[in-house]
């Protein structure tokens, strides 16, 4: 369980996705069906209200970092789903988790909205 750093914060919990250092070494139509496989069980936690919001990065200089998922739970949660993510699974990606604070009310989500557990939070 996080605890606030000081009153007056809430959380999210972001997944940073990566590729691994030593990739799967998948066929491209391999790969294709298992990115739009990590699409669509990206959408069924949108709409499941579990995440917020997911998305790729571009126009960086790190190739490594791939993507973010900021999910409205608590951290293991998070963990948890990002493991069931079938590129984590395959090796296509990895998963990091990390709690953000920031102050209440300064990050709003639209869409379906999920219960955080008081444990949780």
């Amino acid at each position: 369980m996080s605890t606030p750093p000081r009153p007056g914060m809430e959380s999210l919990t972001l997944i940073l996705l990566r590729r691994p250092a030593t990739p799967a070494g998948l066929s491209e139509a391999e790969t294709d069906r298992i990115q739009q496989a990590h699409l669509d069980f990206l959408d069924r936690l949108r709409a499941d209200g579990v995440m917020g919001a997911a998305g790729p990065f571009r126009d960086h200089d790190d190739q490594v970092l791939r993507g973010l998922c900021v999910y409205r739970t608590g951290i293991d949660e998070a963990r948890r789903h990002a493991a069931d993510d079938p590129a984590v699974q395959a090796g296509l990606l990895e998963a990091e988790a990390i709690t953000w604070w920031f102050r209440a009310g300064e990050v709003s989500l639209t869409g379906s909205t999920g219960t955080l557990p008081a444990a949780d939070r």
